[in-house]
């Protein structure tokens, strides 16, 4: 077997997928390659020390010591004559894949994994080996694969930790390739890995390359260790005897457990690899990392550990990882980048030393760019990393580039240790163009991007440069062959790449609210008062279909109304109406319109509004006379109320007044209150007849203006110049609503960050030509007539 060429060796032990082939599914080869795989190299591992551990642990088991005693006795029996150092993991059993005979191959070889030391054997555990063993062996294969694995070196003389590493990597690829279905859920593409693992480790290449240097990483979302071990390999490329330390947190068992026996061949320390929900449960709360790369789950909501995320929120504020802001339970992603921010190293010791910082690479989906307006967590979560100079730039990535989602996707890149001349500043880079066509699609990733695409990106990002709209050189998009083609065709929109650099002021805004006045004309009618005899809306239409069936029944006198809305003998018939024509209605609106004190209540309210009327006359501003200045109608009406003695509460007032009135855009604004102060206007204080007054504000009418931020005025200058230029020379009645504050910098207007990254990029194309347009409908017009024609024949 090849050892010199690690795609080559993964091949060869690939090649037990011919021994399966028939008896498992092709997505469930890996789940047999890669546990024989680490059994075998934990085998060749422990060859050198097996005979001591082995005479160590028979001395051990007689101490009748506690188990974790027993493992740290047996590990220093590990310790290598050549390299001085020992293991983190050993097995007790004198019993090697060699020895295995054909008969009890099952019971020994589990025997076997139960001799491994508590780290090794919980991977077995979690790669649930013990089960494929049992089909292996009800197959009559066991026998066969353990032959084959038994036979093939993996010892260290051999294949170094580093080479190792690599050959176990391949194996996790064609494990995800070959179950493409779900391989998004654990394994992230090699290119992806690549290109987020050269923008954050690209800045810091000087450093790992010094002696004795030691760094850390971290992946909060595990998967298989992908990223981990790119990041291993970047530095090792750069360094070979640089110390990479890897810690990471996973949520899915089996991917846990691939990920766990990776760093066991890389030589981790596995104790630094969680299992578990890394938001609800973060198992490494006190550690800051160096370096950090993260994959989340686009769009996966958090509906299941809400209670202790909010409580975190609430209760730590900043001193917990979601100070800043909590997103809609709909997407977590946000969530992750948050803990990731929290877990960078710091830039200064408690005692003032200064530090190396941290840098995080994560791949989001574009909801995080703009979801959620002013205020929301969303945008308060971007305030917070713009505000606190954290995000260094956002590439954007092609479309179908993951296994599980075809969809637009971005590598975040951030820092608490910017360059001088990244201070204050982020770059977008527009790489969506970046990526050729794959021969054959694996799930829903059909592109690929190549070494030169991830070299143009790292290059641009690591020269922090401004590069205009350019094409590339990238082939044309095969078209459909299907259908009616276009005589002229769509000119296809150029494949570009370009890089900006923007303040990160740019992407802040306030959202200011403008409010107009509300403009009443009112009218007494007959049809007004008759409205008052049914409840507002939603009872209204409901209560007007009960009286055309029920109410010719009801005694209506002037003197009483002996069972007026009287419905209890009816309610069958009531509620199967009502269920028929208004399902919409809870049970509680139900039961009100069954109960005859609301109708008893309505009809009161309509008697005492005649009764107005008829005081009213045919005076101004009374009976049948529309009055466009609601403020004098509201004086006319406290005079009629004090002549017939008649009173509104205040819900039936309410009620009475919506029912006369009416918006007019051309009435009298509608004063709420005078003011004992100077005019205001474009604050909501106005000079009118010969008073400073406040008007009633028109809730349909109301807007909101996003106004972009500009560091070098105030705000009171910022909103006063916008609302001049952009408001008021077309709604010249407007006023600022100075009530909308931002709660953290009391200023009028709330707040809001978001990065819309498309606008950003956007080409103009312009339209075809009207003349190519009428040509080609010319064209499928006589094709219409000719099959008509034949129709007709």
């Amino acid at each position: 077997m090849p050892s010199n060429n690690f795609s080559q060796t993964a091949a060869f032990i690939w090649s037990v997928a011919d021994l399966l082939r028939g008896e498992f599914k092709q997505s469930q080869y890996g789940r047999v390659i890669l546990p024989f795989t680490l059994l075998r190299r934990l085998e060749c591992v422990l060859q050198e020390s097996k005979d001591t551990v082995v005479a160590q642990a028979e001395k051990v088991k007689a101490m009748n010591l506690p188990e974790e005693a027993q493992e740290k006795m047996i590990l220093r029996a590990t310790l290598s004559s050549k390299t001085n150092k020992g293991l983190s993991f050993f097995n007790t059993s004198p019993m090697n894949l060699c020895k295995m005979g054909q008969s009890d191959i099952k019971d020994n070889l589990e025997n076997y994994i139960q001799c491994f030391s508590t780290d090794a054997r919980e991977i077995f555990e979690h790669f649930k080996f013990d089960e494929f063993v049992g089909l292996l062996d009800d197959a009559n294969l066991l026998f066969k694969v353990v032959k084959k694995f038994a036979t093939t070196d993996l010892s260290p003389s051999k294949v170094s930790n580093h080479e190792m590493g690599l050959v176990f990597e391949e194996l996790i690829r064609r494990f995800a390739e070959s179950s493409n279905e779900t391989a998004g859920e654990h394994f992230t593409p090699r290119d992806i890995v690549r290109l987020t693992t050269s923008l954050v480790f690209m800045e810091d290449d000087e450093a790992l390359t010094q002696d004795g240097i030691i760094r850390t990483i971290y992946d909060p979302t595990a998967g298989t260790g992908g990223f981990l071990s790119s990041g291993m390999e970047y530095v090792h490329e750069l360094n070979p005897k640089a110390v990479m330390r890897a810690f990471g947190q996973e949520l899915n068992p089996e991917s846990y457990a691939i990920c766990k026996a990776d760093m066991l061949i890389k030589g981790q320390d596995v104790s630094r690899i969680k299992l578990g929900n890394t938001l609800s449960n973060d198992q490494l709360p006190a550690d800051q990392f160096d370096y950090m790369l993260s994959n989340p789950p686009f769009g996966v909501d958090w509906k299941k550990i809400e209670g202790e995320i909010k409580d975190e929120h609430t209760l730590k504020g900043f001193d917990g990882r979601f100070g800043a802001g909590l997103p809609r339970v709909s997407d977590g992603s946000l969530l992750f980048l948050m803990h990731l921010i929290s877990k960078m190293r710091d830039t200064h010791n408690v005692d003032g030393s200064v530090n190396d910082g941290g840098r995080i690479g994560i791949i989001l989906n574009g909801s995080p760019l703009f979801t959620g307006g002013a205020g929301s967590g969303e945008s308060e979560i971007r305030r917070y990393i713009l505000e606190a100079d954290l995000l260094e730039g956002i590439i954007a990535l092609p479309t179908d580039m993951f296994y599980n989602t075809g969809i637009a996707t971005y590598v975040w890149v951030l820092s608490n240790k910017k360059a001088a001349e990244r201070k204050g500043k982020v770059q977008l880079i527009d790489g969506s163009n970046l990526c050729g066509k794959m021969r054959k699609s694996l799930g829903s990733k059909r592109n690929l991007m190549s070494e030169d695409d991830i070299k143009l990106i790292t290059r641009t990002f690591g020269n922090f440069e401004v590069v205009d709209a350019r094409e590339l050189d990238k082939p044309s998009e095969q078209k459909s062959n299907r259908g009616r083609q276009s005589s002229t065709s769509k000119t296809e929109a150029p494949k570009t790449f370009a890089s900006k650099i923007f303040n990160s002021t740019d992407f802040g805004y306030r959202r200011l609210t403008i409010e107009r006045p509300l403009r009443l004309s009112a009218q007494i009618t007959d049809t007004a008062i008759e409205s008052l005899r049914f409840a507002p809306k939603p009872l209204n239409a409901p209560m007007a279909r009960l009286y055309n069936e029920f109410g010719t029944a009801w005694n209506e006198d002037s003197h009483g109304y002996d069972n007026y809305g009287y419905l209890a003998e009816v309610e069958t018939e009531v509620r199967a109406l009502i269920k028929a024509e208004f399902s919409e209605l809870k049970e509680k609106q139900i039961k009100d319109l069954l109960d005859s004190k609301l109708w008893l209540f309505q009809r009161s309210l309509m008697d005492k509004a005649q009764q107005l009327q008829t005081a009213l006359g045919s005076n101004a501003g009374g009976r049948d006379v529309v009055s466009n200045d609601f403020n004098q109608f509201d004086i006319t009406m406290k005079g009629a109320f004090k002549t017939t003695g008649i009173k509104f509460d205040a819900k039936e007032k309410k009620q009475f007044f919506d029912a006369v009135s009416f918006k007019n855009p051309d009435a009298e604004p509608v004063v709420k209150k005078e003011l004992k102060e100077t005019a205001q206007p474009l604050y909501g204080s106005f000079e009118y007849k010969g008073k400073v007054v406040e008007f009633q504000q028109d809730g349909d009418l109301r807007d909101n203006e996003n106004v972009p931020l500009d560091a070098n005025i105030t705000t009171t200058e910022l909103i006063e110049i916008y609302v001049k230029r952009e408001v008021l020379p077309h709604v010249a009645d407007a006023w600022i609503n100075a009530d909308k504050r931002d709660e953290k910098d009391g200023e009028i207007g709330i707040v809001g960050y978001e990065i819309p990254f498309n606008r950003h990029f956007y080409v103009y194309q312009p339209p075809r030509a009207l003349e190519a347009i009428d040509e080609d409908l010319a064209l499928v017009s006589d094709e219409v007539m000719s099959l008509l024609q034949e129709v007709r024949s």
